[in-house]
């Protein structure tokens, strides 16, 4: 730990830069943006998911999130100099679509949660520290500033929000969609270009035993979750690297001998994303794509590697300018021990997933977002007996 006490006093030495200052306009906050004292934000989400062929089984489900937020500028409000507060509730219906239907390991759909529950997810508090610097402490999604790309969040499949080589970590999963735990977050500006943050959150979300309550269980045992990333941002480039590894003790694949735990449980994860513009600087259409690859310790997790990337328009046709289309792919490759332990089993797994997506995303209204879509699962959950699969839809966002 002695690293990461380092790091939070390097980034304590410099400060958070101007809002407007960060290059490529990635938000440091959900309050970032907004000129208001109070901002309250409610969305609705559903997905109409279809297994059309092959797969485990024919069906199609409904899915659905209600996004409540609410976002506050302490300076404005109070004086409270530097000072930043969010809150943000969650409601998913629970149902189940990757596993029953697809067979897939990598969630076909980013709001498939599997447990209807009503839910607490963030509420923090973001202190400025000097001008290049912030502290961050509360209930705090990761994913809302590790391992994030704005081009991967056109896709409804879930390694696109998050590599699965990260997101099926832990005991209960690291603190990301649906159930997080308590962090303390720092984040500095180094230079023109260069921006690190760190952060410590509990090891185990949630309580395991009451999966749909809002729960916060902070235990020796459970350990800690600590995560670092560095980016390199410039115009329409952000290039990272992270790192991600939990103190507590973990239980190990089986091999059919006597059962083993150990530390070490660990990852690492790369990614570069560019967005081209159009002919001139304003214009708002154009071409963005990313790149990532990350690993994870083979001891614990199926999934030792991940290679994802893909492509998305804006304005693809001159009256449709606030439309999007892209494509995409995710290719999840399972570990030997893992692969070892499934034949063991007698459910023999194949060496990977690979999801193939396509969508288009047409804004109606500023309100209103309907976004047909279309993913090939190849050897969905990696095994090879069971026939490719294809799933359609199309998402309805209402809200702003």
């Amino acid at each position: 730990m002695r690293w990461m006490v380092s790091a939070i006093l390097l980034l304590l030495a410099h400060p958070a830069w101007a809002q407007d200052e960060r290059p490529t306009g990635y938000p440091r906050s959900a309050n970032e943006g907004s000129t208001k004292a109070v901002s309250l934000s409610a969305v609705y989400t559903a997905d109409v998911r279809s297994d059309i062929d092959g797969g485990i089984a024919r069906g199609t489900r409904y899915l659905d999130n209600l996004d409540l937020q609410v976002a506050v500028d302490a300076e404005r409000l109070v004086g409270w100099h530097g000072a930043r507060l969010f809150g943000y509730a969650i409601y998913n219906n629970g149902t189940h679509f990757s596993s029953d239907l697809a067979g897939a390991t990598q969630g076909v759909s980013n709001i498939e949660t599997g447990m209807r529950a009503l839910r607490l997810f963030e509420a923090w508090v973001e202190q400025d520290v000097g001008r290049n610097a912030s502290l961050k402490a509360g209930l705090y999604n990761l994913n809302s500033e590790f391992d994030t790309t704005q081009s991967g969040g056109f896709f409804l499949l879930s390694s696109h929000g998050i590599g699965p080589d990260f997101s099926q970590s832990g005991r209960n999963g690291p603190s990301i969609f649906p159930v997080t735990s308590l962090a303390v977050r720092a984040e500095g500006k180094f230079g023109t270009h260069w921006l690190a943050r760190v952060a410590v959150l509990d090891g185990v979300p949630g309580d395991p035993g009451h999966p749909a309550a809002t729960a916060i269980k902070l235990s020796a045992r459970d350990g800690a979750l600590v995560v670092g990333e560095v980016n390199y941002l410039s115009g329409g480039t952000k290039a990272a690297i992270g790192a991600w590894a939990y103190t507590g003790r973990f239980d190990a694949i089986p091999l059919g001998t006597a059962p083993s735990s150990g530390h070490g449980n660990s990852g690492t994860y790369v990614f570069a994303e560019h967005r081209w513009r159009g002919t001139r600087a304003e214009d708002a259409d154009g071409l963005a794509g990313w790149l990532r690859f990350g690993i994870a310790d083979t001891r614990y997790n199926p999934i030792a590697r991940y290679l994802g990337g893909g492509l998305v328009y804006a304005g693809p046709f001159a009256r449709r300018k606030t439309d999007q289309i892209g494509l995409s792919v995710a290719v999840a490759e399972f570990g030997d021990r893992y692969r070892r332990s499934q034949a063991l089993s007698g459910e023999p797994a194949g060496p990977r997933e690979i999801v193939i997506e396509a969508g288009y995303l047409a804004q109606l209204a500023p309100w209103l977002r309907v976004q047909p879509d279309v993913q090939y699962v190849v050897h969905p959950g990696g095994d090879t007996l069971v026939d490719h699969a294809v799933v359609a839809g199309f998402r309805i966002k209402v809200g702003q």
